[in-house]
């Protein structure tokens, strides 16, 4: 009889487990995971590794100065990804320049999420001058308004230019430009890079232009 009287209590006890987790907010559990130095985003390994100290120190140093302005997205080894509002990217990369070592930017990318009407523009940097960040990207990304007719260069589709703060940029804001019709504001060459100067259909890298014909 005791045997089965444990029994019919297991299920309610799990349930009641289950509850209690389920009702733990995704910022405490954020929180927790933070204070053990172990990276549970949603796209690390299934076994975490512990967050690398170096590369924490230096997310830290950018959240102590720009506090509730950014977020650490992640930090794993050489890999940092810092996202900011559009209105303070200009500040927090001129401050990861020159208090941090980024000297350069690799890349510069976008990627269109038409469901919540934006586009993000991601700043891929690394450093020629630090032997210590030589191998290490840090990924910094700001999102703008996506138009649903689109109209580049007079929409509500920009942000400002990050030209004057790695001259590496020139090229791939360009490109950024054209083919998602983010405008750069601020950047002193904003014509086409790879597409005809008389182009009037939808930037080709967002995910609603179709090809003529298909």
């Amino acid at each position: 009889m005791g045997s089965e009287t444990e029994k019919d209590e297991q299920p309610s006890e799990t349930a009641a487990i289950s509850e209690d987790a389920e009702s733990v907010s995704k910022d405490e559990t954020k929180k927790s995971h933070e204070e053990q130095g172990i990276d549970f985003s949603p796209d690390s390994s299934v076994h975490p590794k512990p967050i690398p100290e170096f590369e924490k120190s230096i997310s830290d140093k950018i959240a102590s100065k720009f506090g509730s302005k950014i977020n650490v997205d992640y930090v794993r080894s050489s890999r940092i990804r810092i996202s900011t509002k559009k209105e303070d990217i200009l500040d927090v990369a001129f401050f990861i320049r020159d208090e941090l070592g980024y000297d350069h930017a690799e890349s510069v990318s976008g990627v269109d999420y038409p469901d919540s009407k934006e586009i993000e523009v991601v700043y891929h940097l690394g450093s020629y001058t630090d032997d210590k960040l030589a191998t290490h990207v840090l990924t910094l990304a700001t999102r703008v308004p996506r138009e649903e007719i689109p109209n580049p260069g007079k929409d509500s589709t920009r942000m400002t230019s990050l030209r004057e703060v790695f001259y590496s940029v020139e090229f791939h804001e360009r490109e950024c430009f054209e083919m998602f019709g983010v405008y750069f504001e601020g950047h002193p060459d904003n014509r086409r890079l790879l597409l005809p100067e008389d182009w009037a259909d939808i930037p080709p890298f967002r995910k609603d232009f179709k090809i003529k014909g298909r």
